[in-house]
């Protein structure tokens, strides 16, 4: 007697899953333009599934561990790394884009590639990494994001980078300006997809919930100052206390308190983002995900009452976080560092690995010091500064 065939959730089934349940204007992975080198379909995965899957496994990706969000590696096993943002966002804008029906696939896709583009020292290496390439055509975290899945991340001997789909790779490059669009994607769209908003909105929701909680770890601002400093924050202290009476009084587990009160705040943000969202596309009338990359609007933002409050917490992290001395004095460590490893690598470039002295001779030694550099974790950075510079 034969034995009965399993079933199996293979693609096309989870095709029809998302024609059926994805709202119209959703990106539907049936419907992908594909990749630029062709290869044959996944029996089980749908496309962005295996884009999502190829980032995961990617060296870049495993280099987040190692690269500072805010503060460099080096400074705590506790404060947020590239990688541990990277999950968080992933985790926001899964929640937003499964509530609003979107492909929600597709947004982790995106969530998890969004910053292996940025090079060790977060933000002050992005700054030093341009100011270093400014007469080489200077250097942009988006564009090296695409970069990386498109050339730098090798896979497989039949083509270059990871291959991803064209809404993944194109969605990457959400804040180019119409001068450096690449022709490839041309003409630029108005806006991306829903997904891709969804995940910038996501992106500034975590970064913003997660500097407050390291910020206060680190002494970097008081709770008090923080308390007279953002309605949004007093809103979620008062939320706790009305669900906990006394509690923000009495214990004296401080980090319990932040951390609840943090959880409140995401909270609200992610319900906020949710529902206005929800309100704008249907107040647009797009019915598809061309509707919404030809609209006048960005379409997935924050309400009318809840816009301002997050626009004054953000703010003050301006003001009492990321313009803080000792964040300044990293700014200049890291181009200390930067400075030193791009002159060390153009004057011997036989110092840097083989496969990179190789792509020296195909794009230039000064952009392919810059891709040396930019895939350096913050650890490796200063393992190499110190042995340049003794």
């Amino acid at each position: 007697m034969t034995a009965p065939r399993p079933h199996l959730f293979d693609r096309r089934a989870k095709e029809l899953r998302e024609e059926r349940d994805l709202a119209p204007f959703a990106t539907h992975s049936a419907a992908s333009l594909g990749r630029k080198h062709k290869e044959p379909e996944d029996e089980l995965r749908t496309g962005f599934e295996r884009d999502r899957d190829r980032i995961v496994h990617s060296t870049a990706f495993r280099r987040l561990m190692y690269k500072t969000q805010v503060f460099v590696n080096s400074e705590g096993d506790q404060y947020r790394t590239r990688l541990s943002h990277s999950l968080e966002v992933a985790q926001v804008a899964r929640s937003v884009g499964n509530a609003l029906a979107l492909n929600e696939t597709l947004c982790e896709a995106l969530a998890l590639a969004h910053d292996i583009g940025h090079p060790p020292f977060g933000h002050r290496g992005e700054v030093a990494l341009d100011e270093l390439m400014h007469a080489h055509g200077g250097f942009r975290h988006n564009a090296q994001v695409l970069r990386v899945v498109d050339v730098l991340e090798r896979r497989s001997p039949e083509y270059p980078g990871l291959n991803l789909t064209r809404e993944v790779r194109e969605s990457l490059l959400k804040h180019e300006s119409k001068e450096d669009w690449p022709d490839e994607f041309a003409p630029r769209p108005r806006h991306p997809c829903l997904e891709a908003q969804v995940v910038d909105l996501a992106d500034s929701t975590a970064y913003d919930v997660h500097d407050i909680e390291d910020g206060l770890l680190a002494g970097m601002f008081e709770e008090s100052v923080l308390q007279a400093g953002s309605r949004l924050w007093r809103r979620s202290c008062a939320a706790v206390d009305e669900r906990h009476p006394g509690f923000r009084g009495t214990t004296y587990d401080r980090k319990l308190v932040v951390k609840r009160v943090a959880t409140e705040l995401i909270g609200t943000c992610i319900n906020d983002l949710i529902t206005a969202s929800a309100e704008r596309i249907a107040e647009s009338g797009v019915r598809s995900s061309s509707d919404v990359r030809a609209h006048p609007r960005m379409l997935v933002a924050h309400g009318a009452e809840l816009h301002p409050l997050v626009q004054e917490l953000q703010a003050f992290l301006h003001e009492h976080f990321y313009r803080h001395p000792h964040l300044t004095e990293l700014s200049e460590h890291a181009r200390k560092v930067l400075r030193a490893l791009f002159a060390r690598y153009v004057e011997r470039p036989g110092e840097m690995s083989s496969w990179y002295q190789g792509w020296a001779e195909e794009v230039g030694l000064e952009r392919a010091v810059c891709d040396y550099l930019a895939g350096m974790t913050d650890r490796f950075a200063e393992q190499e500064y110190a042995r340049i510079v003794g």
